[in-house]
């Protein structure tokens, strides 16, 4: 026979689990005990914290898509939780005039191939770089559209670094820790609206890395809303 109990103990601050074990010997029974510490004090503040950092950062999950940009040229915002819940996310800063520019096929290419499955690449022009991004909005859309035949959601001209960071960079920064280093940053946003990945602008769209971390998140199943 046998049997388990749990006790605090005030002295050590410790939870202990007490297993007890009973064992016929010639008529006699012979009992052991068994004392093992479960928890201590340092195991349970790690535990909490853990509780802490994992609510905090579904909160930020959680208001990191519910803002709004107008697309590229357009009058009406577009609230991205609403138009893009359950869709995995490519979230891009670009430029017309950068020797990255040319990963606007490579990225067109990556959004054809998965928006059946719930993907979208979603481009951000922005002038933060050495002024790489000067035209009006109607110039960077005719540019990519007739230079890369760029198709994927391209949205108003904003600013992705410092403290004049549009407030979806300030919010995928914070959840990464690292900021646009240069045009065509790249953040991954899972179905669930968490920053999952980030690569740097030298990685291409067809990257091994990249190609295989979208996948993962695709095959994640939808939410259900």
């Amino acid at each position: 026979m046998s049997g388990v109990v749990f006790n605090y103990n005030t002295k050590t601050q410790a939870v202990n689990r007490v297993t007890g074990f009973c064992h016929p010997t010639e008529g006699i029974l012979v009992m052991f005990v068994l004392v093992e510490r479960v928890m201590t004090p340092k195991f349970m503040k790690t535990m909490a914290f853990v509780a802490l950092l994992g609510a905090a950062s579904a909160a930020l999950a959680a208001g990191l898509l519910d803002v709004s940009y107008r697309p590229l040229t357009g009058k009406t915002p577009v609230n991205l939780k609403e138009r893009y819940a359950g869709q995995v996310l490519l979230v891009v800063n670009t430029a017309s005039k950068c020797g990255y520019t040319p990963q606007y096929e490579g990225l067109e290419a990556l959004h054809q191939r998965y928006t059946p499955k719930g993907f979208a690449v979603l481009g951000f022009p922005s002038n933060d770089f050495r002024g790489q991004e000067p035209g009006t909005e109607k110039e960077i859309q005719e540019f990519c559209t007739l230079t890369y035949g760029v198709k994927f959601p391209m949205f108003e001209k904003v600013s992705v670094i410092g403290e004049n960071a549009t407030p979806l960079y300030k919010a995928m920064t914070q959840a990464t820790g690292t900021a646009p280093g240069w045009n065509f940053h790249k953040y991954l946003i899972s179905r669930d609206g968490r920053v999952v990945a980030q690569f740097p602008s030298k990685t291409k769209p067809d990257d091994p890395a990249l190609v295989a971390a979208i996948e993962r998140e695709l095959a994640a199943p939808r939410a259900a809303r």
